[in-house]
């Protein structure tokens, strides 16, 4: 049981599975620049799908989009990897090794594998619309004896992480995880995408959760359309496009911070 323990946390450490995690945010970013420029042709009055199946289903359309659909699973799979070996085995700096921070990296891995299973589903011909999807999820959730109290804590979870998105950027914390630039022009740069990007991707996750929420409240499982659901449900707001190109903005600027984080990041 030691031996393997040895074996595991020395892969965990390789240089080549960090170096494939690293891509692996950096995946995330293009997938997050692309949601926030569906949405923002979706505050013009133009067509799309604003969500990770949208953003996948058209890398897949670009030249060697099969290849890759290819590359993005494996750097998204070895993040997953990664990070549920930080869960399991510990980070790196000593100072990470808190439960707090063991816990984060847990999720991530989940939401990460996630990720990496959608983007399999469109190599192997099986994509499909997350809407149809989350309301057929919802839906499945409701008809079940705990469905109402397990989807009324799924909305309530994803709103408080929102939140929480929300308030590290403001706060500016997640410097805590980059080698800032000595470069005051770069510094600044990788500090504005940042808070942008945080406050956006909370704004997005706050208005998700409260759909959800909504949703079964109203037992209209229907309504439960995730993240491209809510944006489009943000435009029908009073300023709604408005609104929607802000957020849109601000996602493309996640985008480009995860990007940043992919070459910065502290380990």
């Amino acid at each position: 049981m030691k031996k393997a323990a040895d074996v595991a946390e020395e892969a965990s450490n390789s240089k080549i599975l960090e170096i494939a995690a690293r891509a692996g945010y950096a995946v995330s970013g293009i997938l997050h620049a692309l949601i926030g420029g569906i949405a923002l042709q979706l505050a013009f009055g133009n067509s799309g799908e604003a969500d990770v199946s949208g953003a996948v289903a058209q890398l897949a359309l670009q030249p060697l989009g099969p290849l890759l659909l290819w590359a993005c699973f494996g750097a998204c799979a070895a993040l997953a990897l990664w990070q549920l070996g930080n869960a399991v085995l510990g980070h790196r700096r000593e100072s990470d090794n808190k439960p707090g921070k063991r816990f984060s990296a847990a999720g991530q891995g989940v939401l990460f594998a996630a990720l990496a299973a959608t983007i399999m589903s469109f190599v192997v011909g099986q994509g499909s619309s997350s809407r149809e999807s989350t309301s057929d999820f919802t839906l499945a959730l409701i008809k079940n004896p705990f469905g109402v109290a397990l989807l009324l804590g799924i909305g309530v979870g994803v709103m408080v992480t929102g939140v929480v998105f929300a308030v590290r950027g403001f706060r500016r914390t997640f410097t805590k995880d980059l080698v800032l630039s000595s470069h005051k022009p770069v510094r600044k740069f990788q500090v504005v995408v940042g808070v942008v990007g945080y406050v956006a991707k909370g704004l997005a996750l706050l208005l998700v959760g409260l759909l959800v929420f909504v949703a079964t409240i109203r037992a209209e499982p229907e309504q439960s359309t995730g993240l491209d659901g809510s944006l489009r449900a943000l435009k029908e707001q009073p300023y709604g496009p408005y609104l929607l190109a802000a957020v849109a903005v601000g996602l493309i600027a996640y985008g480009l911070f995860l990007m940043v984080k992919a070459k910065t990041l502290r380990t």
